[in-house]
């Protein structure tokens, strides 16, 4: 199983880091994101609960589903699809605190990366990598 969490301050008010992280159809603006679509807008808010987002990198894509949104604090998601290895995603949670004009974000991922023989191998590839894919969006994002 893979457990990612990654806490780290952006040096962004916490409306300008929500609207970057939940801006579903412009991923495609952080560095390795090659892909970035909307596929079904939210109920309440086009990147709100609901929404369906497919998120490529590389030869990775993973379909998303945002289960609770509410602004400016809290995304949290579900991958329902993921290719070209397949994952059992059971939590994806993203924490927004406001620290004066700096926003400090919390991101949990945990997950299983289902290959026969191979998972435990590919759990661990998973957690370096996103954790290092997470960390230069946060850091692109104080560039915006």
């Amino acid at each position: 199983m893979f457990h990612i969490h990654v806490e780290q301050v952006v040096a962004k008010d916490i409306d300008t880091v929500f609207e970057a992280i939940s801006d579903h159809a412009r991923y495609d603006r952080f560095p390795g994101v090659g892909k970035s679509v909307l596929v079904e807008e939210g109920k309440d808010e086009r990147n709100g609960t609901g929404a369906l987002r497919i998120i490529g990198a590389g030869q990775l894509e993973l379909t998303e589903r945002i289960t609770r949104f509410q602004r400016p604090n809290r995304m949290d998601y579900r991958i329902e699809k993921s290719s070209p290895l397949p994952v059992q995603h059971t939590k994806g949670e993203i924490v927004l605190q406001p620290e004066g004009d700096q926003t400090r974000v919390t991101w949990i991922s945990e997950g299983h990366v289902k290959v026969p023989l191979l998972g435990r191998v590919m759990d661990r590839v998973a957690e370096r990598s996103f954790t290092k894919a997470f960390r230069s969006l946060l850091k692109a994002i104080e560039r915006l």
